[in-house]
């Protein structure tokens, strides 16, 4: 099941934290902080301006993209953990 956001919203999948320091200390679950950098998995159909046009967004699907910590809503799909969250919390796409 795809989720297809609205808007200026994307979809994304955080990308798997490390788990272990690079003093090779092994974190814990609860001890690792949730990684501030994700996929983007669906776009929605952009910004809608004031004379009604719509401008396509930024990113697009594929994109790594950073984002800041409390950026997005958390949803479930299919037992998979995503976030919605607006283009404007997203804050670079790595190349």
């Amino acid at each position: 099941m795809k989720v297809v956001p609205l808007g200026a919203n994307v979809v994304v999948r955080r990308l798997e934290s490390e788990e272990t320091t690079a003093g090779g200390i092994v974190l814990p679950g609860s001890a690792q902080e949730k990684p501030k950098q994700g996929r983007v998995l669906s776009v929605g159909d952009g910004h809608v301006l004031k004379d009604g046009t719509k401008t396509p967004l930024s990113v697009k699907e594929g994109d790594q993209v950073i984002f800041s910590s409390w950026a997005g809503t958390e949803i479930k799909v299919e037992g998979e953990e995503l976030l919605i969250m607006a283009e404007s919390d997203i804050l670079a796409v790595r190349g």
